[in-house]
């Protein structure tokens, strides 16, 4: 702390008190003390090394500067008051900004009531910390990366939908089988099981969620893959807690993720684009069984037993297909992101940050037909102007079953793009700059479809060969001789 640091708002009386306690300090003989209020601590710099600065009033009350200028409220003890020759303990309280001095003091007086009492709080924190069960740890996990303080391995915050998922994995197979153990006796054995557990579908169920909803959980080897990797995520938040100092699931083998390897051939394409186009104009039939009771009250005539989709759901789908955007970049797309003129999409946020989607003439031509409703910002129109559509789920579930697509989902058509891309011989570089991929790996699974490239190189190496076996001997040795 430097003298030109402290407010001019201080009295001379107290700028000369607080420039002999810092010399002081410096000389090595005490730590500064202080009333650690408000005032006096906005007035404390860092000054390159760590300092520990002490209340006058609440003995053992202090807050410790770091060269780095983050700031923790302690308070310091000796267990059982005994003097000086009994052992001295330090309890961290928080950090500065997490406690107001006020809060902090308060904390203080809490814990050497404590050991006034007998106990000690530094011992019992430590007894806690090592009780921490698998449930604790998983609801501070998910508490702080709701605030964004759990940071990914592409450097950002978790998004929504993905905390919708890691909450969905947590509740459905972590508790179940690791919510009561303890953190720090997790091993990789246990890891192991609990992967070929949720394989096995020990943690499989089908639950009713309100009051029309309903959980179905089937497990299975992918989602056992995915689940294991946010354990990873978990154990990797406990080591920075200190809760540990591994990971158990580091060296688990882990079953091969096969997700999204679905994607359309150019027939059910052609199937899917009927489908879209009776689903607009004359609608989808309704799939109805009419021996079943209450059958006798729809309508008689099958004109009237079919469903219209709205122009908006039906761009929304042929978009997917056509930019290979993911859902939730379609549905929340305002018209403020959409270049017709370039041909681009200026997303401010996507799975992978801020995205630019180049946009083929196909889209641009869907986009440009798309009815613009006055007052609504968003593409995809919903039934609240001020808000971006929620799903597609009806209109997709009808125009699927129209094209005898059963099991085809919304994110398979993002997949369909990125194979017929790979297909077209683009190469993975270009197709996962379509697709906005922030890691070449993920690009990767549609390599078997890039055969373009090793197509013209087999047919090089090919024709060589051919041609040189072709040559006869007898010829060889003519033009030899002559």
């Amino acid at each position: 702390m430097r003298l030109l640091d402290i407010p001019i708002s201080f009295s001379g009386v107290a700028i000369r008190w607080l420039f002999s306690r810092i010399t002081t300090a410096e000389k090595g003989k005490v730590m500064p003390t202080a009333k650690l209020n408000k005032r006096t601590v906005d007035a404390i710099r860092p000054d390159g090394a760590r300092t520990i600065w002490f209340d006058t009033d609440l003995k053992g009350f202090g807050l410790k500067v770091e060269p780095s200028g983050v700031m923790t409220w302690l308070v310091e003890y000796r267990v059982g008051m005994g003097g000086r020759g009994a052992a001295k303990r330090r309890l961290t309280l928080g950090k500065l900004g997490a406690l107001t001095p006020d809060e902090a003091r308060q904390l203080a007086k809490d814990a050497l009531a404590q050991v006034h009492a007998g106990a000690d709080p530094v011992a019992v924190k430590a007894e806690r910390r090592a009780a921490l069960s698998m449930a604790d740890l998983c609801t501070a996990y998910l508490a702080e990366a709701e605030k964004g303080n759990i940071i990914t391995r592409r450097g950002s915050v978790k998004k929504a939908s993905t905390l919708v998922s890691d909450r969905g994995r947590i509740v459905r197979h972590i508790l179940p089988l690791l919510g009561s153990k303890p953190v720090r006796d997790v091993t990789r054995s246990d890891i192991e099981r609990f992967l070929r557990d949720v394989a096995n579908g020990k943690t499989a169920t089908n639950v009713k969620t309100g009051k029309r909803g309903r959980a179905i959980v089937t497990g299975g080897k992918g989602t056992a893959t995915r689940t294991v990797r946010l354990l990873g995520g978990l154990f990797a938040y406990a080591i920075q807690q200190k809760l540990r100092q591994d990971n158990p699931t580091h060296g688990v083998r882990k079953f091969a993720d096969q997700q999204g390897e679905r994607f359309l051939s150019s027939e059910e394409l052609a199937r899917l684009g009927e489908a879209l186009r009776q689903a607009t104009d004359a609608g989808v039939p309704w799939n109805v069984k009419l021996d079943r009771p209450g059958a006798k009250h729809l309508p008689k005539d099958d004109a009237s037993r079919r469903s219209v989709i709205s122009p908006h759901a039906a761009a929304a789908i042929r978009l997917l297909i056509l930019t290979g955007c993911r859902l939730g970049e379609v549905l929340k797309l305002r018209w403020s992101e959409v270049d017709l003129e370039r041909g681009l999409l200026m997303l401010p946020d996507s799975k992978t940050g801020r995205k630019v989607v180049v946009l083929g003439a196909p889209a641009v031509e869907v986009l440009s037909a798309i009815p613009r409703i006055e007052g609504c910002p968003f593409v995809i129109a919903g039934e609240q102007p001020l808000k971006p559509r929620a799903d597609l789920k009806r209109p997709w579930s009808m125009v699927r079953r129209a094209a005898g697509l059963d099991g085809v989902r919304l994110h398979d058509l993002r997949h369909t793009f990125a194979s017929h891309g790979a297909a077209a011989g683009m190469g993975l570089t270009v197709v996962g700059r379509l697709l906005g991929h922030a890691d070449v790996k993920t690009t990767n699974r549609y390599s078997h479809l890039d055969a373009d490239p090793l197509r013209r190189a087999a047919n090089a190496v090919g024709s060589s060969l051919s041609a040189a076996m072709e040559r006869r001997p007898d010829t060889v040795l003519n033009k030899a001789g002559g």
